[in-house]
């Protein structure tokens, strides 16, 4: 630590504003709702028991995820259309209902409270998961237990999907409350933070890829559930173990009534002239608020904050909310207003990820998958994403970060939206490459030989080197951008970023489906490869990865105007 603040001292000639101040600046409270100790609270020791229980979470998501498609199969008996359709369902619940989890943290709850309560529900839930999987040894054999086994898995399944939507969005902005925003040392690391959240993660999803799956295919169903089944119990004692050393936030009351009260405000002043004089708009005295700023995008919204005479003759303190806002209220929607274009650039980016558990595995079917004496299954690929993500992340926190702040004076080296931009970019390379390995495995076809599915590698370690620097990117931008009073839901919207990609690939690949299998052609992905042209989608993919790139630098050089 000390060595830490000698660099910080060097590159922004200050250590921290308040050294002598013994509790935090940015009115965080302890669990007796004191003000927070620096020293007793927050930071790395309060984060390790929600990384722990972080952990945990992925290891049972991805323990259900990667082998679900085969559970529905062959033991519920589903034909391959209905479980897939059945997945791709719920792993598109698991990504709306964080929105359901931070909402209620945000305004109701707090994060500490909701990660608890959403911990024991995806617990329950994995309990269902375990007892369906053992219903067939538990129950009579002379006994029909079909139908209440597809009941009791499909139960277990979204008390899980309801559970990880609670817990996604507030471990992360959990996490990042520990960190004072006004101590530089506490800033930089509270970047870190994010960066070993994801490689967490991706090392719960490598260690449920190989180990639970194997579990699963070759001892039992109800072992490979009841193992993740026990670790999240443990995730949830973990949790609440480290109460004591967390740094709260108080609740500011509902932030999607404040607003509401806004745009309502707006649109009942919107005959009224802005005054020139910022001092004759409504102000909020409270002191978390005294600091905000009028902003000059969004002008028409400002008018929410002009100071209306109430025909009642009462006090300014007490008049509508619904006619007149605080200028801090107009600054929040402002916020979400400025985000929107950078989160509609990034849901290209997912759509190109999503190549991974689709189009590039087909590719890799149309390959040949000996590698020496062993046969590489095309979807066991997608490890390589995983391992790039691993390596990458230290190399990138310990190694780039330093790096590049000796060149730019930036906390983090990079700032936010340029480290999002350089993982849009990876992913054109990524897509680019996918499509020049196809048309060289097209022109093998063409002459009978065939292309080693090795040559996939470099597309998954680039794909997983842009989720770096994306992925991460996305999750420290909304937590740091978002209304103080909408943390929860600004990790929310990261997620939200994930399944709307997801959604946008099907949308593409359905269009190109259709477009081009017009007239009894086979189009560019049939069910041979060798008859279509995959390398037309994937070069599709990458000229569409460089407009959405172009978009998101026009849109990053107006952010904050």
């Amino acid at each position: 630590m000390k060595e830490q603040r000698q660099l910080l001292k060097l590159l922004f000639g200050t250590v921290r504003q308040d050294e002598g101040s013994e509790h935090t600046s940015d009115g965080t409270v302890d669990i007796n709702k004191q003000p927070a100790i620096r020293r007793t609270t927050g930071n790395w020791r309060a984060c390790y028991f929600i990384l722990g229980a972080e952990f945990t979470e992925g290891i049972c998501f991805f323990g259900i995820q990667k082998n679900l498609v085969t559970y529905l199969t062959s033991v519920l008996h589903e034909s391959n259309v209905d479980a897939a359709r059945n997945v791709s369902t719920w792993i598109g619940s698991c990504f709306f209902t964080p929105l359901i989890g931070a909402f209620l943290a945000d305004t109701y709850w707090g994060r500490y409270r909701a990660i608890v309560v959403f911990l024991s529900v995806y617990t329950v839930g994995m309990l269902v998961m375990t007892l369906s999987a053992s219903l067939p040894v538990l129950m009579p054999s002379n006994l029909s237990t079909s139908e209440i086994q597809r009941a009791m898995v499909y139960l277990g399944l979204y008390l899980v999907a309801l559970g990880t939507g609670g817990i996604k969005p507030c471990t992360s902005a959990l996490g990042a409350d520990q960190f004072d925003t006004a101590d530089p040392v506490e800033r930089v690391t509270k970047g870190s933070f994010f960066n070993w959240y994801y490689f967490l993660v991706n090392v719960g999803s490598l260690l449920s890829t190989t180990v639970l799956v194997w579990v699963q295919d070759n001892v039992g169903w109800g072992l490979g559930y009841a193992i993740p089944m026990v670790l999240m119990g443990f995730g949830l004692v973990v949790f609440v173990s480290g109460r004591k050393v967390y740094r709260y936030k108080k609740l500011g009351g509902s932030p999607l009534k404040r607003l509401s009260q806004v745009v309502v405000a707006a649109a009942r002043n919107y005959r009224l002239k802005l005054p020139d004089d910022d001092s004759a708009l409504l102000h909020e005295e409270t002191e978390a608020n005294s600091s905000t700023e009028r902003t000059s995008q969004f002008r028409f919204l400002d008018k929410a904050a002009i100071v209306v005479a109430p025909s009642s003759g009462k006090a300014v303190e007490t008049m509508d909310p619904w006619r007149t806002c605080t200028v801090s209220q107009v600054e929040e929607l402002k916020m979400l207003l400025r985000m929107c274009p950078v989160w509609a650039s990034l849901l290209f980016f997912f759509a190109v990820t999503a190549q991974m558990s689709s189009t590039l595995i087909e590719q890799g079917m149309a390959m040949d998958n000996r590698v020496g004496r062993f046969t590489v299954p095309p979807a066991s690929l997608s490890t390589f994403d995983i391992l790039a993500v691993a390596a990458f992340i230290p190399v990138y926190d310990l190694m780039l970060v330093p790096l590049v702040r000796r060149a730019t004076g930036r906390d983090r080296g990079l700032s936010q939206l340029q480290r999002l931009g350089v993982g849009l970019a990876l992913s054109v390379l990524g897509m680019a490459y996918s499509a020049s390995v196809e048309t060289r495995r097209l022109a093998a076809a063409g002459a009978g030989r065939s292309v080693n599915i090795m040559w996939q590698t470099p597309s998954y370690v680039v794909l997983g080197v842009a989720e770096v620097f994306t992925s991460v990117g996305i999750m420290e931008f909304f937590y740091d951008e978002s209304p103080e009073s909408m943390k929860s839901m600004g990790a929310a919207l990261a997620q939200l970023a994930i399944s709307a990609g997801n959604y946008l690939n099907s949308a593409v690949l359905g269009v190109v489906a259709s477009a081009t299998g017009r007239g009894g052609a086979p189009g560019w992905i049939p069910d041979d490869l060798n008859e279509g042209h995959l390398d037309y989608f994937f070069w599709m993919m990458a000229g569409l990865s460089v407009l959405n790139l172009l978009m998101f630098i026009y849109f990053s050089l107006r952010y904050k105007g």
